[in-house]
């Protein structure tokens, strides 16, 4: 594509490039990256580039195949960066696929013959929609990268190139188990785009089988062959039974039933009021409505809601993290689809801006306040409280960088994500075998509540077994002691 005839497109991907990086660039050198996900996926880049499997010890007491967690390739094809980038790797590849999605959609109109302003318009709410401003806030997930490839898959199969399609559905489909079950409606929902098109008519259908099998195959033979107790662990839809093949039949004997969950706090969690009602309100303002006057793409986004809103944890319904990244591209290529067909064409200018007012809106609305709590300070890029912490970043910074790369480390969560690229590293409290062990009183003590923290980090220096190697107000590094290292030699 020649930018120089589309510059206000290369402002844009400039633009929202910056924004992006303000948020995720800046969380994690602030330590508001995780031990989960960002940590152990970094860790998996370690291991992968040197060529053995990651064992989820990061985060497990004992270990197993991290692939049976989520089977996501992505993270084995991304290695290879971590050598360049290293704990940073990940953040910036999201980043890059989401611009890359943005491209997607402007190319894809621009096939339609819409003009360029409807093409750029696409392209602006993709960036601006909430869903996308909340997944860069919080870490690395690949289902990001595959919603950021499923405008390309559109525009792949708008142009007929039949090998250039299959290849992105594929790689769209190794990103992680649940999203085959999303292709798989997304491939039946553009079997009404192509009805009248035989040959591309059947090919979806055998891709939205390819997906069901493989779907199938994943979560029901490979997974749980990987696992330590030969189940699939992320079946976490208790209201609907105990798999897949229980959740369907629920589906079909319980409708009403069902659908009254999408909008309930089901498993009555006393912080679970309203939060599914702010997500639906928020993706109405977003313009969802446009959709029915082609509901193909709201079919499309079916498993979404239901992997969304079903779920146990009901931090998983609300306008949190990467938990509702797919609505972007579907809801972005649909509504500005709908408008392209307006016959008065100031009538389709009016609803495109206007539909740029509300999902910009609806993504200050995450930022300023929000029914489910959510640490403003990871999305918030316009305070000086996104730029700094309660403690010296810099001294921290100085004394891990004197933590040895072959160290066994036991760290607290937001630094672990930091220390993540060498071959053993826990996250606090697991110790086992560590050499050192980092924490800080200042950052959040999960998984443990304050006062158990505090007993253990009592115990932990003022034991034998460890010396205090750094301490102030902002850090504390154990290291473990020459007389039990002997000990343990014996």
């Amino acid at each position: 594509m020649d930018f120089r005839k589309n510059k206000y497109l290369l402002l844009t991907i400039v633009v929202f490039g910056i924004l992006y990086s303000l948020i995720s660039i800046v969380n994690h050198y602030n330590f508001r990256t995780y031990a989960l996900d960002l940590g152990a996926y970094t860790n998996a880049l370690y291991d992968y580039i040197h060529f053995q499997w990651n064992d989820s010890t990061v985060f497990k007491e004992v270990s197993e195949n991290l692939l049976s967690d989520h089977f996501d390739l992505y993270l084995i094809l991304f290695s290879p960066l971590s050598l360049i980038f290293k704990s940073y790797t990940l953040l910036i590849v999201q980043i890059f696929f989401i611009l890359l999605g943005g491209l997607g959609i402007y190319k894809y109109f621009s096939l339609l013959r819409t003009s360029g302003n409807l093409a750029l318009c696409a392209t602006l709410y993709y960036y601006l929609f909430f869903g996308v401003f909340s997944a860069v806030s919080f870490d690395y997930h690949s289902n990001v990268i595959a919603a950021s490839l499923i405008p390309w898959f559109f525009y792949l199969l708008k142009q007929r190139r039949i090998i250039s399609t299959s290849l992105m559905l594929l790689f769209i489909l190794i990103s992680k188990e649940n999203i085959s079950l999303w292709l798989a409606f997304i491939s039946l929902g553009l079997v009404i785009e192509y009805r009248k098109d035989n040959l591309w008519r059947n090919y979806l259908f055998f891709s939205f089988l390819i997906c069901i099998f493989y779907f199938v195959l994943i979560t029901s033979i490979v997974m749980p062959w990987l696992s330590n107790n030969k189940t699939y662990y992320n079946f976490h839809y208790s209201f609907l039974g105990n798999n897949s093949f229980e959740a369907v039949l629920f589906l079909i004997k319980h409708p009403i039933e069902s659908l009254q969950a999408l909008f309930i706090n089901h498993t009555h969690h006393p912080f679970g009021d309203y939060v599914k009602a702010e997500f639906h309100i928020l993706i109405l303002i977003s313009g969802l409505p446009l959709l029915i006057l082609k509901p193909q793409y709201i079919f499309m986004l079916i498993p979404v809601y239901f992997q969304k809103l079903f779920h146990d944890n009901y931090l998983m319904w609300g306008i949190d993290g990467q938990y509702s990244i797919e609505f972007a591209p579907i809801m972005a290529i649909g509504i500005f689809s709908v408008i392209n067909e307006f016959k008065n064409k100031r009538i389709a200018k009016l609803t495109s801006i206007l539909v740029l007012i509300f999902t910009l809106s609806c993504t200050i609305r995450i930022m300023d306040h929000s029914i489910l709590f959510t640490n403003k300070s990871r999305i918030r890029i316009y305070q000086s409280s996104h730029y700094s912490r309660n403690y010296s970043v810099h001294k921290v910074y100085a004394q891990l960088s004197k933590i040895p790369e072959n160290a066994i480390v036991s760290a607290q969560s937001p630094f672990l994500p930091h220390l993540a690229y060498r071959d053993n590293i826990y996250q606090f409290p697991l110790i086992k075998d560590a050499e050192f062990v980092i924490y800080s009183q200042k950052e959040d003590t999960y998984p443990m509540d304050k006062n158990t923290f505090d007993s253990l980090t009592t115990a932990l220096e003022n034991s034998n077994k460890w010396t205090v190697k750094y301490k102030d107000e902002n850090l504390t590094i154990l290291k473990k002691s020459a007389y039990n290292k002997k000990r343990l030699l014996r």
